[in-house]
C-alpha cells in the first residue's frame, strides 16, 4: 500500500535480532517526528485511551516493545504513571527516557519469553510490535503470563500481518487454552497518511 522508504525497511525486516537493533538504533532520534507527522501515526494515541478506559490511574503498566516512549507519553496524559517500557533496542529506549514518564525501562526480545513473573502487572499494552519482520502472535499469551487474572492487555496488530500471520487462529486458540478472552477486535487506523490500519485487540487475562 505506502511506498515509504522508511517503512519498506523495517516492514522487510526477516526477524534478525542484529539488524533490527541496528536500524532502530539508527531511526531513533528522528522516529517521533518520521510517524507522528510524516506518517500520522495515530495507533498509540488509540490504544493508550482505549487501555486507560479500561484501568484507575493506580495501575503497574506494562508498555511492551515502547520504543521511544510515545505510548508512554500519551499514558501519562491519561494520567497513569506507573508504567514500565522494554524494548529489543537500547537506542530506542534512550528516548524513551528523555520523556520522564516511565518508572523502569529494560531491554528485552518479545520473540522470547519475556524474564517478568507471572502476575506482575495491572495491565499491558503492545503497539507497533505485532507487525511484518517483528515479533509474531505467540507473544500475546506471554504478555497474558505476566498480567494478573482479568487484567486487560490492549494490543495491535498490523493490517499485512494479520491475516497472514494467523492472529485470528491464535487468538482464538490462546482462547481456548485458557490463557486470555477476546473482548473486542476493532479495525482502526494505524498509519493514517500511509493508509494502514490495524485490529485493535482488547484483550484480557484468563
Amino acid at each position: 500500500m505506502s511506498d515509504n522508504p522508511i517503512l519498506k525497511r523495517v516492514y522487510a525486516l526477516a526477524g534478525d535480532r542484529d539488524e533490527t537493533r541496528n536500524v532502530y538504533a539508527a531511526w531513533a532520534k528522528d522516529y517521533d517526528t518520521d510517524t507522528l507527522r510524516g506518517m500520522g501515526y495515530v495507533a498509540p494515541k488509540l490504544a493508550a485511551a482505549a487501555l486507560a478506559d479500561l484501568v484507575d490511574d493506580t495501575a503497574r503498566v506494562l508498555d511492551a516493545g515502547c520504543g521511544t516512549g510515545l505510548v508512554g507519553a500519551e499514558l501519562s496524559r491519561h494520567g497513569l504513571g506507573a508504567v514500565d517500557g522494554i524494548d529489543l533496542s537500547p537506542g530506542m529506549l534512550e528516548v524513551a527516557a528523555e520523556k520522564n514518564v516511565y518508572r523502569n525501562l529494560d531491554v528485552a526480545d518479545l520473540t522470547e519469553p519475556l524474564k517478568i513473573a507471572d502476575d506482575s502487572y495491572d495491565a499491558a499494552i503492545s503497539v507497533g510490535v505485532f507487525t511484518s519482520g517483528h515479533v509474531g502472535p505467540e507473544a500475546i499469551a506471554d504478555l497474558a503470563r505476566v498480567v494478573k487474572k482479568n487484567a486487560p492487555l490492549v494490543i495491535t496488530v498490523h493490517e499485512n500481518v494479520w491475516e497472514a500471520q494467523a492472529y485470528p487462529d491464535a487468538l482464538t486458540r490462546f482462547e481456548a487454552n485458557g490463557h486470555l478472552r477476546i473482548n473486542g477486535l476493532i479495525d482502526a487506523p494505524y498509519h493514517e497518511r500511509e493508509g494502514y490500519r490495524c485490529r485493535l485487540c482488547l484483550l484480557s487475562a484468563a
